[in-house]
C-alpha cells in the first residue's frame, strides 16, 4: 500500500517489545562484527548503517561517526553509536507507540521491522531556534510572535515538517498534498502523533533536568497502519539543560547542536554554503578534540540522566 493512501490509522497496532522488556535485553549474543558478516548491507547513511537481516526485518548499526550541516566528519565521537541504539530502545520502550522496533541485539546494534516509509521529516518544534529562528527573522515562518529572541519558548508546540532530500524543505499540509508526498488524512496522523511524541518526550526530559526544544521523527507503513520508525536519540533532537536555559542566547547543547555551533563560529558553515553555491562538495575541517571528548561526555550524561542507566 502506498504510505498516504488510507494509510491513516494510527494507534490501532500494538508496541512489539518495550526498551525495557527482557526480549529487548536478554538475547545479545552476537558481537557488531559478527552480526556485520551475516547480514547484507543496503544503506550506509551519515551515521547508520541499515543490513539486510532476512524475513522482513532490518539490521540499524549505529556508528560513532558525526555529520552536521549535511557535511560528514573524519573524526569519531567514541561511545556515541552506543548511546544512540541504547536511547532509541529507550524511547521506543518508554513512548508505547506502535514502531518498527524488535529488539537491541548488541551495544550498538538493533533489529526493526522493515517499513514503507513515508517521505516526510515529522518535527516538532517548542522553542525558536535552529532553522525555525532562522526563517521567522527573515519573515518566512508564517508565525506572529511576541517573543522572538533566540531560544523563546513557543506560545505552543508546533508542526514544521520538511521533505526528505539532501538538503531539506519546509512543507506544508497544502503543499505536501500537492507534492503527493501524502494525503491530507496522513498529513493530520503525522502531525497528532509528533507533537504527542514531542510532549511526552519534553516531560521525561524535564524530569531529569532538560529541556527538549525540538524532535525530528519518522514514520512508515506497516500491514496497513503508520508506525514510528528510523531512530529516536540525540541526533534527532536538541536537549539543553534546564538550569542554565536562557532565552535571547545560543543554548549550551547536549545533542550534536555542540559541532554545529562550533562551525558557525569558526565560519565553517558559511563556508559550506559558499562551496555548494559555486557547485563543490564542502570540505570537512578537523574536529578538535576537546569538541570531541566534551560530545562523548555529554552523550553519556543525557543517556545516563534521562534513562537512570549507565551507558
Amino acid at each position: 500500500m502506498s504510505p498516504g493512501k488510507g494509510s491513516s490509522a494510527a494507534g490501532r497496532a500494538t508496541p512489539r517489545c518495550s526498551g525495557r522488556c527482557t526480549a529487548g535485553t536478554a538475547r545479545l549474543p552476537l558481537r557488531a562484527s559478527a552480526l556485520t558478516r551475516a547480514h547484507r548491507l543496503v544503506a550506509s547513511g551519515k551515521v547508520k548503517d541499515v543490513y539486510d537481516a532476512g524475513g522482513g526485518l532490518l539490521r540499524f548499526h549505529f556508528s560513532d561517526r558525526v555529520s552536521a550541516y549535511d557535511v560528514r566528519f573524519a573524526e569519531a565521537i567514541p561511545k556515541k553509536g552506543e548511546a544512540l541504539c541504547r536511547f532509541a530502545e529507550f524511547w521506543f520502550g518508554e513512548l508505547g507507540v506502535p514502531s518498527h522496533f524488535v529488539r537491541r541485539v548488541s551495544g550498538t546494534d538493533m533489529l526493526v521491522r522493515r517499513l514503507e516509509m513515508i517521505p516526510v521529516e515529522c518535527v516538532a518544534r517548542g522553542y525558536l531556534y535552529g532553522s525555525l529562528h532562522d526563517r521567522h527573522a527573515a519573515g518566512a515562518s508564517g508565525m506572529d510572535l511576541a517573543d522572538a529572541r533566540l531560544a523563546a519558548r513557543l506560545p505552543r508546540p508546533v508542526f514544521d515538517p520538511t521533505t526528505k532530500a539532501e538538503h531539506d524543505e519546509p512543507v506544508t499540509r497544502e503543499s505536501a498534498v500537492r507534492m503527493g508526498l501524502v494525503d491530507g488524512a496522513t498529513y493530520d496522523a503525522l502531525e497528532s502523533m509528533t507533537l504527542g511524541i514531542y510532549g511526552k518526550m519534553s516531560s521525561v526530559a524535564a524530569r531529569a533536568g532538560f529541556v527538549m526544544a525540538d524532535l525530528k521523527l519518522e514514520f512508515g507503513v506497516l500491514d496497513g497502519r503508520v508506525v514510528l520508525g528510523d531512530s529516536v536519540g540525540p541526533d534527532e533532537f536538541r536537549l539543553w539543560p534546564a538550569g542554565s536555559y536562557e532565552p535571547g542566547r545560543v543554548q549550551e547543547a547536549y545533542d550534536k547542536q555542540i559541532l554545529r555551533d562550533w562551525l558557525a563560529r569558526e565560519g565553517h558553515k558559511g563556508r559550506f554554503e559558499r562551496e555548494r553555491a559555486a557547485g563543490g562538495v564542502p570540505r570537512a575541517p578537523a574536529i578538535p578534540p576537546e569538541i570531541v571528548e566534551t560530545m562523548s561526555a555529554r552523550y553519556a550524561d543525557a543517556y545516563e540522566r534521562i534513562t537512570g542507566e549507565a551507558l
